[in-house]
């Protein structure tokens, strides 16, 4: 919906000096929103046409108080249309900031300072944190870009004007329009959380807090596992496509090392070493911490390890797609293996093989 805006000059009577002049006042509305001031001008009320917002009469105190009026109009006109390119969105008291010169400094908007929040983040990545975490705070920016587009017809908003109304709706959105469950959106608020107080950092002069009476509960989710038999069934299991037989490898060599996607994709062949007890042991850093993980290998993961070895670019141990197809693949190597069981990448972290478990041979 096109917003309406409108200027208008008017007399406020009640503040009559000795001479009986009166102040004219300016009011800004926009889309039904106010703001109104004392233009420091002073007429005598008797020459005043309301109906026109200006004084009637030829001579020059009129003339000039008239063209004062109409340069405030452009002026206030002016400002009206940069604010909307600018950001999409005009508020009246913004622009009587403006004109006041009540405003010095621009306001700090929420999307652009997200941006620089995530640039400084990415130079991070490989030393404090990972590229996954840095796509994720990314992937915050992009969904808040979407609410502000869909809730607000918004390109972006100042952090100032962010309420606890917005954080609610923006988790509503989440939950509705992505199908995000309570904990998952509520990581995304607190990426959010994370970024407001980077933007605080900076010097926002920011005296609300919209996430204080924000409830951050997660709900606690009972996770199904794959049991030792469905873990079997997968390994043996006779698929019809290479496609498929690649991914069950890649799924039953996590099941047994408890690696995540992202630390098995970036696994070369560097990293299986044999150690002072002769056996062999994946050595590698854990992606997202950055820690240390030595994994003695069993016989299946050293199976899997002897097949695509040497077949790999770049001395990589496995053929590995995204993590979006590979779960897409796991889908349809469930249905065929007539478990009734949501496999994905994540669940091998719940679903570690009861062999090595029992082995007790993971150290971190």
């Amino acid at each position: 919906m096109k917003a309406t805006f409108t200027v208008l000059f008017y007399l406020r009577k009640t503040r009559a000096d000795e001479n009986g002049l009166t102040p004219v006042m300016a009011r800004i509305t926009i889309s039904g929103e106010r703001a109104q001031f004392n233009t420091r001008t002073m007429v005598d009320p008797i020459l005043w046409d309301s109906k026109a917002g200006k004084c009637i009469g030829r001579s020059q105190e009129i003339i000039k108080t008239n063209r004062i009026l109409e340069a405030l109009k452009v002026r206030i006109t002016e400002i009206y249309h940069k604010q909307l390119n600018e950001y999409g969105y005009v508020l009246p008291e913004k622009i009587k900031n403006i004109v006041l010169g009540i405003e010095t400094d621009k306001k700090k908007m929420l999307l652009k300072h997200f941006a620089e929040h995530n640039e400084f983040y990415l130079l991070k990545v490989g030393r404090d944190t990972s590229q996954i975490t840095y796509g994720r705070y990314e992937l915050t920016k992009t969904r808040l870009q979407e609410f502000l587009k869909k809730e607000y017809h918004l390109s972006d908003i100042p952090v100032m004007e962010l309420t606890p109304v917005f954080i609610e709706k923006f988790f509503l959105y989440l939950q509705n329009e992505h199908n995000c469950s309570n904990n998952t959106a509520l990581k995304f608020v607190q990426r959010f959380r994370t970024v407001f107080n980077y933007i605080k950092s900076t010097g926002a002069d920011i005296k609300i807090d919209p996430f204080v009476g924000f409830r951050f509960k997660t709900k606690k989710v009972i996770r199904e596992v794959l049991t030792q038999e469905e873990i079997d069934t997968i390994y043996r299991k006779d698929f019809p496509t290479e496609r498929l037989r690649h991914i069950r490898d890649i799924f039953i060599f996590m099941c047994y090392t408890g690696l995540s996607y992202i630390d098995v994709a970036q696994l070369t062949e560097d990293n299986i070493k044999t150690a002072f007890d002769g056996h062999q042991w994946v050595m590698t850093n854990r992606q997202k911490t950055n820690v240390p993980s030595n994994i003695r290998l069993l016989e299946i993961p050293l199976a899997i390890i002897e097949k695509y070895k040497g077949k790999q670019k770049d001395g990589r141990l496995f053929p590995v797609c995204s993590n979006q197809k590979m779960n897409e693949y796991l889908k349809e190597i469930a249905a065929i293996c007539g478990i009734d069981k949501p496999v994905t990448c994540h669940v091998r972290r719940h679903t570690q093989s009861s062999s090595y478990l029992k082995t007790n041979i993971l150290h971190k």
